[in-house]
């Protein structure tokens, strides 16, 4: 059984090219890709595990919202994430302070998160939840077969920049003058449009463009297009269920 030979038509078995015009070896870029899919899954197992348990354990989310050591705490680990990136800017091809530093911004990306969703009621999460794994695992198939059939994503990414400059200004008028749940949700669904299109660039990008040894910064990519839909489905839901 384990000495079969890969069938003619799986898409894994490095016989044809991913897209048109290919250069490199199918194999090796199978083979990176189903690295940086294994990181990405990790991360977001890991994210589950620290969220539920901020979640579901009520003394945490208490001590992070109302007492001000937790609020400095929550600050801090909202920076966190972005300080990390400065060392693994450097060290993201040194094993294995790389995976350290990925682990420390996984962790602390997770309480983030968990502490956004600790006073949001359970099937409002679970809406998000299963919403953000159907429409990731839609726009990652259409991505592959789409690059397949010669189709190229990489004109995305201005438009995607252009956008997130929006919506970060969007962000911040609604949290200075917060102009109601209608708001809201508009502000939720255009951050979910932004990142489906983050999903689709960052995933064509990986197909052709990633370089090896730069699977840590494909993971992170990847890992935050999926934590921003899932927080964007979850601003939609929770205006909605308001």
């Amino acid at each position: 059984m384990w000495g079969q030979s890969y069938g003619k038509d799986d898409v894994e078995s490095g016989r044809e090219p991913l897209y048109p015009m290919m250069l490199e070896s199918p194999e090796l870029r199978w083979s990176f890709i189903r690295k940086i899919y294994s990181i990405v899954s990790i991360q977001l197992l890991l994210t589950t595990a620290v969220a539920a348990v901020v979640v579901t354990v009520r003394p945490i989310s208490t001590f992070f919202t109302t007492t001000n050591a937790g609020l400095f705490l929550y600050i801090l680990l909202i920076i966190t994430p972005f300080i990390v990136l400065c060392p693994l800017y450097s060290y993201y091809r040194k094993h294995p302070v790389n995976y350290i530093l990925l682990g420390v911004f996984t962790v602390t990306l997770a309480f983030a998160v968990g502490l956004s969703c600790s006073y949001t009621s359970g099937k409002v999460i679970l809406e998000a939840f299963i919403l953000t794994g159907v429409v990731v695992v839609s726009l990652t198939l259409y991505t592959f077969w789409a690059a397949k059939r010669g189709q190229d994503f990489n004109f995305l990414g201005p438009f995607l920049f252009g956008a997130i400059i929006i919506l970060m200004l969007f962000g911040m008028i609604q949290m200075f003058f917060p102009m109601g749940n209608i708001s809201t949700m508009i502000y939720g669904c255009l951050g979910a449009i932004i990142f489906c299109g983050y999903i689709i660039y960052d995933t064509d990008n990986l197909i052709k463009r990633y370089g090896y040894d730069e699977y840590i910064w494909a993971s992170i990519s990847l890992y935050l297009d999926v934590i921003n839909l899932f927080l964007s489905l979850l601003t939609v839901f929770r205006a909605a269920d308001s």
